[in-house]
Formats: C-alpha cells, structure tokens, sequence
C-alpha cells in the first residue's frame, strides 16, 4: 500500500465571509491510497478553530502513513481524509459503490442550503434575491448589525426558507433579544448561537426554535454534553473524522432524539461526496461547499433543483 498527500487550493467565486475572517480561496489536503493499481482519495480542510493547519494534519496523516492505525488517530480533518479514501479503496477493490458495501439504499438527491456570506445589508439583500429561487438559504452573522442583515435578507428572498449560522458570535442576552425577530422572519433554525464552553445557558433560557450544535458536537463523545441544551446536531465529516464515525454519530445522534444537519467546510466535491451518504433523511442538509467554488474536481457532484446528487464512482465510493 502506497500513501501520499497534495494540497490542492480551489478559487471561491467570491469572497467568503463569516464572523472569523475572510478568505477568497478553499486550500485543501487530499489523501492517496494505492493498493493492487487502484486508487482511493478522500478530502479535508484543516480549519483554524479547531487548531488545525495544512502542516499539523499533513504531519498526521503521515503518522498513519507510519502506523497503519486510522483507529489511533484523533477525530478531526486528518482522520476523516484517511479514512474517507480507505472507503473508496474498498468500494473500487470491491467493484461497488460504498453504500452497496454498507448494505444501505443508494442516496438520492437532498436539497442543499445555499450559504450567503457575512456583508453589508444591502450586499446581503442583493446576494438573497439572487438566490431567491433556492428553497433554502443560509445566513452567516454573528455581529452586533445582525437584525439589519436579517431583514435583508428576508426582503431578498420572501419566499426561502432561512437558517441561521452565528459561528459562536452571541451571547445568551443577545440570542435571547433576536429569538422573537427570528421567528417573525420565519428564521426555521439557528446554529451555534454560544461559544462553545458559554452554552450553558441554553438549557436555562427559552429555545422557541430549534438550536443546532456545530462546534459543540464532533464526534458521540460529544453528545452526553448536548443534553438539554441543543435540538440538533450539525454533522461534518471534518470534525467527525470520516465517514466511519459520521455514520455511527448520525445513529446516536437520533437515538438521542436529536434532529440531524449535515453540513460541510468550504471544500470540492471531493469532500461533500461521501456526506451525501449521511445525508439522507437529515432534517437540514449543507452541502454547498462546491456553489461557493469558481473551480472543482474533475467529475464533480451535480446540484440542481432536486438538490445535491451522490457522486459518480469516477469522484468517489
């Protein structure tokens, strides 16, 4: 078996913003297996709040280029890569798809959200009727000017359902001032409002619509923690560590009796193809990392008014 790495950068075909930074560009590290002349690939994205970089999860993927042991890596970017083109080894070798090997029905299209940015409330207003058409947007805030962005976004798309992203960025004071404005603008869901370690208080303070946990939840270690505080959990395969354990947390997760999201980090098709999987019958599905790109793998996944489709097995499983 022959194990290497790349890191590949994907132009965004505009500026991302959330309540962190900026960035104009998706940077990615890209997983190789080679055994008996096939190829398997997996993708992931260091991401920075969680203390990852390009060079801290290259230097872990090489330790399992040491050991073998994808079992002995910690749940998170380096991890999920591994393990994600382990599976589509297998599905090659096998000559089936990975969902075939899983003993599961073949996915089927999911409708995605489509992610509007952090910007202006006119940029934001405009931005919204351009995907006025989408059934679902996404709203990234996590500011002080939230509700002025809000109402822009709802004159731009009266008819999309919203979701709400605050990327840690209120506190309990302020989520519980905005509640009642976002159902008025029939806000459907809102997404780590605390910063992890501060959402205490959402066991305490009145929840009038469901609360998802992003940066709560990676992994079922972190579900007993949840308890009385968050509605659902947002799964991503960067967090989880792979597909292996994203499966197993969906499971748990609603054996819990937690609603499920899948979503994604600003990644290719490469790296939303083996969500697609865990997607199915999930509550809100997030998988818009490759709309946000102006460049994509070769054969990527097609999104179209049925939403996001599986992958072909020229991408993935």
């Amino acid at each position: 078996m022959k194990i290497h790495v790349t890191q590949d950068v994907f132009k965004l075909a505009e500026v991302f913003t959330i309540s962190r930074g900026s960035r104009t560009e998706a940077k990615v590290l890209t997983v190789h297996i080679e055994q008996n002349g096939l190829i398997g690939r997996g993708e992931c994205v260091p991401y920075a709040r969680y203390g990852e970089t390009m060079a801290s999860v290259t230097a872990q993927i090489e330790g399992y280029m040491a050991n073998g042991d994808s079992a002995a890596m910690p749940a998170g970017a380096a991890r999920n890569a591994v393990d994600c083109a382990v599976w589509d080894l297998e599905a090659k070798a096998a000559g089936k798809r990975v969902w075939d090997i899983l003993n599961v029905p073949a996915p089927k299209p999911c409708i995605t959200a489509f992610t509007l940015s952090l910007d202006t409330p006119e940029n934001m207003r405009m931005a919204a009727a351009k995907h006025a058409h989408r059934p679902l947007l996404k709203i990234k805030l996590g500011t002080p000017d939230d509700m002025a962005r809000l109402e822009a976004v709802r004159a731009g798309a009266p008819k999309s359902t919203i979701i709400v992203d605050a990327n840690e960025g209120w506190t309990a004071e302020v989520y519980t001032d905005l509640a009642p404005h976002l159902l008025r603008l029939g806000v459907a869901m809102v997404e780590q409002p605390l910063p992890v370690g501060q959402d205490g208080m959402l066991a305490e303070i009145a929840r009038p619509l469901p609360v998802c946990a992003d940066e709560s939840c990676h992994d079922r270690a972190s579900l007993p923690d949840l308890q009385g505080k968050y509605d659902m959990v947002n799964i991503k395969l960067d967090k989880t560590g792979g597909l292996t354990e994203a499966l197993a947390l969906n499971d748990a997760a609603r054996a819990a009796g937690y609603q499920v999201m899948v979503g994604c980090m600003v990644g290719s098709s490469l790296a939303m193809a083996p969500a697609t999987i865990v997607a199915q019958g999930a509550a809100v599905v997030d998988l818009d990392g490759p709309l946000l790109l102006a460049e994509d793998r070769t054969e990527p996944l097609i999104f179209d008014q049925d939403g996001v489709h599986p992958p072909s097995r020229h991408l993935w499983g």
